[in-house]
Formats: structure tokens, sequence, C-alpha cells
């Protein structure tokens, strides 16, 4: 094949790539626009007078566009990088130029609600029909050369920059929020106004943020293997004393972390400590045994049932009325659960242990549910006046505390109920942690790389899956002893089977079979669409299109376990020889 030939096969093919590419972008693009994202973020600035949200929101479709489309030829030379990251911005934004056409053609607003003249003028940037179309078509080429620009860089500069850009577009999207949470100390005010004006970011307090962000990723890439290097050659009493200090001071912000965050942040804490104690128990049957349970939920509505059966004064079984007695017979219950669940599912694997376990789900909640059960269980008016987890003097109700060096605090019931959550969490990962390395914890693994191997090398399958699901059942048992003290009442409603796909969800994002990972997906899963509250029901959108990134980026999770990812880099190595293969024949024309 001659120079020229090659090269022009290479430009055919970016320019191929480019175009798929720019129109699935041009796709999402048209879909934003019309869901109605463009007139209800029309008024909300990232940064004052400068760009508006629902702007930022297309410039970031036709910036990660193009950046997609250029990262496919990185290897193939800066021309063929550039000419398919210009190409997929400016196609994704010639797709909106096509929806305004159509739109000054056909009633679309008869079928889409928000396709009214405001999304027209906010696409158009409030300009004519023509200066408007190119004017769009100018900034998506603009915003792909530049992408196509950030692909050729070094990956350390291109995670610095992109770091501080969506450093800049989340300050500006969590306005609300960091206002909120730093009004509450007038010493930290001056920040906030250096930030912040009536609506965005300031431009000084932008480029402030995108420096410190990109500066301090940078610094971290340049620096860290030589770090890493200048620990391990500590002598070993100056490393443990080094660990250990880590560990105080991680515990101290833990402790401390209710008091500076405010009440709307412990709140969601306490959310992502419940999901967060569920998803350490279902990590240990779907991620340390590898037994695929879609029916947790009901071990978490057992420990939260059991408990308010005992302990509600209003109940008629109500005989124990403290919850620090009741707690181990809702855990206690919800093992036993566990063990009866295991013991019929014994010989099913993966769909069909799937099926069995969320049919098991939905028979506890519909028993919940049930009149037969009303005179326990409540019905579909549940069980109310649940005590609070008091230790003596200390009470969970709002109350001013006085503390060492911080004076008298204002605490909640929120605030309280976050070192209760802390406590069990903390308790889970310890445990967690030691029966992962334990006899009990390498079995598992066995058996979840192949059963039948696991069982020729002497490991009695049965007791090892019990002791998975009554493990496992435990936890959530105790996160829905601890729920139902918090709200003082118990629902059937709270226990619908998205309870169980969020837990797993969490898992899988974070990194299945590894705790940090699941520390991690907590974050995400639960944290971060309560974070975006303030964006309404759009949270949902950002948080889904987030997660179908992030599973197409990183399948494995966020943090995988080791074992998972040697997996995973081994069948990819397997895959490239493969691909190469194929391209190679095709160039050649053999089929």
């Amino acid at each position: 094949m001659t120079p020229n030939k090659s090269q022009t096969n290479l430009i055919v093919n970016a320019l191929s790539s480019g175009a798929k590419l720019g129109a699935i972008g041009g796709l999402v693009a048209i879909s934003i626009a019309l869901q109605g994202m463009m007139q209800a973020f029309s008024a909300r600035d990232i940064i004052h007078g400068v760009v508006t949200m629902s702007q930022s929101l297309l410039i970031m479709t036709f910036f990660f566009t193009a950046y997609f489309a250029g990262s496919r030829h990185r290897e193939k030379g800066p021309i063929s990088v550039l000419m398919a990251s210009t190409l997929a911005g400016g196609i994704s934004s010639a797709f909106l130029d096509l929806l305004v056409w159509v739109g000054s053609i056909l009633p679309l607003g008869e079928v889409f609600i928000a396709a009214t003249k405001q999304m027209y003028d906010l696409l158009l940037f409030k300009m004519d029909a023509v200066s408007g179309g190119i004017f769009l078509i100018v900034l998506g080429a603009v915003c792909g050369f530049v992408a196509g620009l950030l692909v050729l860089l070094p990956i350390k500069a291109r995670n610095a920059i992109l770091g501080g850009l969506v450093a800049v577009f989340g300050f500006g999207l969590l306005e609300d929020l960091v206002k909120t949470t730093l009004s509450d100390w007038p010493a930290l005010r001056p920040i906030t106004d250096f930030l912040y004006v009536s609506n965005g970011l300031t431009n000084i307090g932008a480029i402030a943020l995108f420096v410190l962000f990109a500066v301090a990723i940078f610094s971290r890439s340049m620096w860290e293997k030589q770090l890493q290097a200048r620990y391990a050659a500590l002598p070993s009493p100056t490393r443990t004393g080094a660990r250990w200090s880590g560990i105080v001071l991680g515990s101290v912000l833990l402790l401390l972390a209710p008091i500076f965050l405010g009440l709307y942040i412990s709140d969601v804490l306490d959310s992502v400590g419940l999901y967060l104690l569920m998803g350490l128990g279902l990590n240990i049957v779907v991620g340390f045994a590898g037994l695929l349970d879609l029916g947790y939920v009901a071990f978490y509505a057992i420990g939260a049932y059991t408990v308010g059966i005992l302990t509600s004064p209003e109940h008629a079984t109500g005989v124990i009325h403290n919850w620090w007695l009741a707690f181990p017979f809702g855990v206690l219950a919800a093992v036993v659960a566990g063990v009866l669940l295991g013991i019929p599912v014994l010989r099913m694997r993966g769909d069909y242990l799937a099926i069995v376990t969320l049919g098991f789900g939905e028979i506890v909640r519909l028993l919940a549910l049930s009149d037969f059960l009303k005179p326990w269980e409540g019905g579909a008016q549940g069980i109310q006046g649940i005590p609070t987890p008091d230790i003596g003097p200390i009470r969970f109700v709002q109350q001013q505390i006085n503390l060492p060096l911080l004076g008298q605090i204002q605490f909640t019931p929120s605030q309280m109920f976050y070192y209760l959550f802390l406590a069990g969490c903390l308790l889970a990962i310890f445990i967690s942690s030691r029966v992962k390395v334990s006899r009990l914890g390498r079995a598992w693994m066995a058996m979840r790389e192949d059963e039948d191997v696991a069982q020729a090398m002497g490991i009695d399958l049965v007791a090892t899956k019990l002791m998975a699901f009554g493990m496992g059942a435990a936890f959530g048992g105790l996160a829905g002893t601890i729920f139902a003290s918090k709200l003082q009442s118990v629902y059937p409603t709270s226990f619908s089977f998205l309870v169980s796909i969020y837990v797993l969800a969490l898992i899988i994002i974070g990194g299945m079979g590894n705790i940090p990972g699941v520390i991690f997906g907590a974050l995400m899963i639960y944290g971060l669409p309560e974070l975006l509250r303030e964006v309404g029901d759009y949270r949902y959108l950002f948080f889904g299109i987030g997660l179908v990134i992030m599973m197409l980026v990183r399948p494995e999770g966020i943090l995988p376990e080791a074992r998972r990812r040697m997996e995973l880099e081994e069948f990819r190595e397997e895959q490239v020889p493969l691909e190469k293969d194929t391209v190679v024949m095709k160039t050649m024309g053999q089929p």
C-alpha cells in the first residue's frame, strides 16, 4: 500500500468516526433541548455573565463527543485526532440547527412541550436563524478542535485541565449547597464572597478554582510515585507512625464532619451510611461469594419490622420499648431469614438464583402489605412510635451541646444518627475486611471463581453458601433496625425492589468485592443524586448519563478488586492481538 493511499485511509477513517460520534452527540443535544433543560437552566449561571448552565450543557455535549472521537485516533497521529474531533463537534452542533429548521416547518410543540420559541432563541443564543445557526456550528467545531488538542496533550496535563474544568462546573452547579454550608461559619464568609455573586461564580473565582484544582491534580501525578518510593524507604517504625497518624486524622475528620458540614449534608451522609451498610452486606454475598441476590431488601425489611414489632408502644406486641435491647433480635431475624433463603437455592446459580431471590424480596414486601399479618405488621399503615436509640442522658433530639474548643453546638437528630451509622459501617468494614482474608473468605472467593473446582478442593459448599447468606443478611438487618429508629416508623413502601437495585448498583459501580469500592459506590449512587436536588428531577438524568459513561470507560468499577482487575487486564490483552489481526487482514483485503 502506497503512503498516499495509507494517509487517505486514515483521513477517511477519522472523518467516518467523527461523523458517527457527532451524530450520537447531536441526538444527545436534541434530547437535552426537547426535555426542557434549556429553559429550566437558562436562569442559572455557572460563571456570572459568561455562561449559563443550559449553555454549559450544550458545550459539554459538543466537547465530550469530540473528545471521545479524538481519543479513538490518538495513536494515528495529530491530524486524524483533530479532524475526527473537529468534525464530531461540528456535526453534533449542526443537529441543533436541524432541530431549529424542522421546528420552523413543523409544529413540534404539539408533540414536545418544551419546543417553544424560548427554546429556539436559547439554542440560537438569541440571534436570528442564520447568524445563530452559523455561530452554533462554529461553536461546536471550536469545542471539537479544543477537545482534539486536549487529547494530544500528555496524560498528566490532560487530566489536570479536565479536573480544573470539572471543578469549575461542579462549584457553579452546587452554588446553593456551598453557600449554605459555608454560611454557618462567619470566618469562611470571605471565601463565599470571593467565589460567588448573586448568581454564579465570579470570573476571578472561576479562574482561581480552575488553577487550584489543575495544579493540585498535576502535582499529584508528578510527585505521587516519588512520594510512594520515599515512604517505602522509610524505616518500619516511621511508616507505622505515619499510618497511625493518618488513621487518627481521618477519625477526627469523620467525627467532626456533621459539625462542619451542616444539617443537610449530615442528612445526606445518614442516607449514604444506610446504603453503605447494606452494600457491605450484599458485597459479601455477591462480591465475595459470587451469589447474585436481587432480593436483599427483604433482610433490610425484616430487621426494621422486627424492631418495630418489639419496641412500638402503639403496637400490641411491643414488649421491649428499648431499641438497644431490640436491635439484636432484628439482626438475628435477618440472619435466620438469610439461612432459610439459602437452603432451597443451594443448587442454583446465576440467573436462576437471581430470580428466586427477587421473588423472596417481593414475597416479604407483599406480606408486609397483607391483611393476614396486619395485626402484627400494621399492613399499609405500618408501625409508628418506634423509640430512638437513646444512651443514658444522651437523647436523639435537637439540643445544644458544649464541646471543647468548639463551644456550644446545635445538634439535630440527623447529626446524632450520623454517629450511629458511622459505628455500624465501621463495624461492618472491620468484620468484612477480617473475614475476607480468613479461611472462610478464601473459600467464598474460590466458590465465586468455580463451584465445581472449589468442591473438588474440599470446600463444603452448603456451609459456605449459608454462611454468606447469613452474614450478608446480618448487615442488612442491622441497617433496617437503624433505619426504623431514625424514622421512628416503618412502612411497606420503604422496601421496594429498587432498594435492592440501588445496593447492587453501588457494588458494581464502586468495584465488586472491594470494600473501598463499596464505600465510593455508596457516595456515588446515593450521595451524588442527593447533592444534585437543586436541579430538580433532572438529577436522575445526569446521574444516569454519568453511570452509562462510567460503565463504558471502567466496566470493572471505580475501585475494582485486585484479582478482578488482573482478570480484566488479561482478557483485554487477549483481545488486542485479535483486533490487530482483524485490522491487518481487512487492510490487506482479506475477509
